[in-house]
């Protein structure tokens, strides 16, 4: 059980503080330097006449350290051949470079290199998401990358190759599967692994939209029927048991975004699920190795109106800085954002219309998302990519558009989102069928990149140049008796401006995997009073007196190792 005065109250200190704040938005600056980093890479959707639907889904991207040297490497997913038309049952294949998977390994100089080949990372099938985590704790990142058809597990050997150990471990799975996430659900010390599915489907060739040339459209899901998510527990010998009925997480859904958190602070690791067109699931970890879904009672279900949307992208992080994690999810124009601040009770409340984040999001699609402090003034913003999913939106209505540009938010002081995209540099102005998203400082500079990956286009990475002269830490925390990694870890800094929460995590977003390092904002004054951890084992850890502007690796204290 979490100590309760790890979560002290600081909504009227933080009231105080801003009631003078003027109501205008902070610009950011995100600069496109995929070409000059050396990076070339196209998602290949491999688009048909019979308009089948992985073609708009798009592939995951992951952002995480393979080798240890320090600097974050990228990995894309990519799609596979898929004929026109395909034989019902089929599995596409990457029958060429084109469709391969990449790595791209960041050199001392900022750039990077191609080393798919020799990491043996090309891959199966038509990819989807990733998920970074190191299961066996022996401190290298492993690579999960769920697919249509099946999965694959790869094992990182240390040595910069990487191993395909699905069969031995026993998570190939089966099905369409999207979002996954690494978790250690029952505290043990080891990773689990959670992969959301969206629906029962096949190659079926069904016609939908209007009978007339280029009115044919891609199905909607309430077509098909709902899948499960599969959850497997790691056994600590490197292998897995599916155990999502035993657990009580298989309720059929159409998951496509997948998020985890502790929202109610008992000890416990949460899981969200973002899906399509139905209510929104929300597992309630209950301590015991079973989760009960209390979407409904808690309110993340359905919008302020009482309907369904199309949950796409999802993060799970405070972004009013009162220590509970308060939910983000994405859907279609017309529907808008759908934010959800927790009340700290077990409930939360529809914030999307009071924090304008409704009338800015209307006639927008999004997926990837994610908090995260652009300008480092202490409050986690929002940078969101966007695209319609049907490619002949326009065709039925006129005042949507399939492709979309980026859209960045600023957060004043967690009562209201401010749209800057439009002052925050060229990217924000390109339009782009943007599907994946995920983020983290590349170049370590204290600044948060983000990597996009598209449908059909180039992948783009947007370095943060975000001018001013706030400070800040990143924290990367490496456990003894928790999970290597620390996912799970909560976060507390205390600051002279106030206090900020975090978990660490890779999930979140859409079929993305993210930096594991937390990154905080501390604004204009360096000063860190403190930094509280609590370990998913329990312990809890202080440090005081925390000098900013570095990233600071933190080993789990009072712990013997697993």
């Amino acid at each position: 059980m979490l100590a309760l005065v790890f979560y002290p109250t600081f909504g009227q200190s933080q009231a105080s503080s801003s009631s003078s704040v003027p109501q205008v938005g902070v610009p950011g600056k995100f600069v496109d330097v995929t070409d000059k980093l050396g990076i070339h890479f196209q998602q290949q959707a491999s688009k048909t006449s019979r308009k089948y639907l992985p073609e708009t889904m798009g592939s995951g991207v992951a952002v995480f350290d393979f080798d240890n040297d320090g600097r974050l490497d990228i990995f894309l997913a990519n799609g596979a051949r898929i004929d026109d038309p395909m034989p019902k049952g089929s599995i596409p294949q990457k029958d060429g470079p084109r469709y391969w998977n990449r790595l791209y390994h960041q050199k001392p100089d900022s750039t990077f290199e191609d080393v798919t080949e020799k990491a043996g990372l090309a891959g199966s099938g038509y990819s989807t998401g990733v998920a970074v985590g190191d299961y066996d704790n022996d401190g290298f990142e492993d690579l999960f990358v769920s697919g249509y058809g099946h999965s694959t597990l790869y094992h990182n050997n240390g040595d910069g190759t990487f191993t395909d150990v699905t069969a031995s471990a026993g998570v190939a799975g089966s099905g369409w599967a999207t979002s996954a996430a690494w978790v250690d659900y029952d505290n043990d010390g080891r990773l689990d692994l959670v992969v959301a599915r969206y629906m029962v489907w096949d190659f079926d060739d069904i016609y939908c939209g209007h009978r007339e040339e280029g009115f044919r459209s891609y199905c909607h899901p309430d077509l098909f029927k709902p899948a499960s998510i599969l959850l497997y527990h790691n056994e600590g010998n490197g292998k897995f048991t599916e155990v999502s009925h035993q657990a009580g997480i298989d309720k059929p859904g159409k998951g496509l975004g997948l998020a985890i958190a502790d929202f109610d602070h008992d000890g416990w690791m949460d899981i969200l699920l973002a899906n399509d067109s139905i209510p929104q699931f929300l597992f309630h970890n209950k301590g015991n190795g079973t989760f009960e879904e209390i979407g409904l009672p808690s309110g993340v279900a359905l919008d302020g109106s009482g309907a369904t949307f199309a949950g796409m992208g999802v993060d799970f992080e405070d972004y009013n800085n009162d220590g509970w994690p308060d939910v983000i999810v994405t859907d279609l124009a017309n529907q808008r954002y759908s934010l959800y601040a927790n009340a700290g009770d077990g409930s939360f409340d529809y914030t999307t219309q009071t924090t304008s984040l409704g009338a800015i999001s209307m006639l927008h699609s999004g997926w990837g998302v994610r908090f995260l402090d652009y300008d480092n003034d202490g409050w986690k913003d929002l940078l969101i990519v966007q695209s319609h999913v049907m490619d002949t939106i326009q065709v039925n209505e006129p005042h949507l558009r399939y492709l979309e540009s980026p859209l960045l938010l600023w957060n004043d002081h967690g009562k209201q989102f401010l749209d800057v995209s439009s002052q925050s540099g060229e990217v924000f102005q390109q339009k782009w069928a943007s599907r994946s998203m995920a983020a983290g400082d590349l170049d370590n500079d204290g600044r948060i990149d983000v990597v996009v990956n598209s449908i059909d286009g180039p992948a783009r990475v947007l370095r943060n140049e975000t001018p001013g002269k706030n400070h800040w830490i990143t924290l990367r925390l490496v456990g003894v008796k928790s999970n290597r990694d620390a996912i799970g870890a909560q976060v507390k800094i205390s600051t002279v401006s106030g206090s900020q929460y975090a978990t660490v995590t890779t999930s979140g977003s859409y079929q993305s995997s993210g930096d594991k390092r937390l990154h905080f904002g501390i604004g204009a004054d360096p000063s860190i009073a403190r930094v509280e951890i609590r370990w998913p084992s329990g312990t809890s850890q202080v440090l005081s007196d925390v000098k900013a502007d570095q990233i600071l690796t933190v080993t789990e204290a009072g712990s013997s190792p697993k």
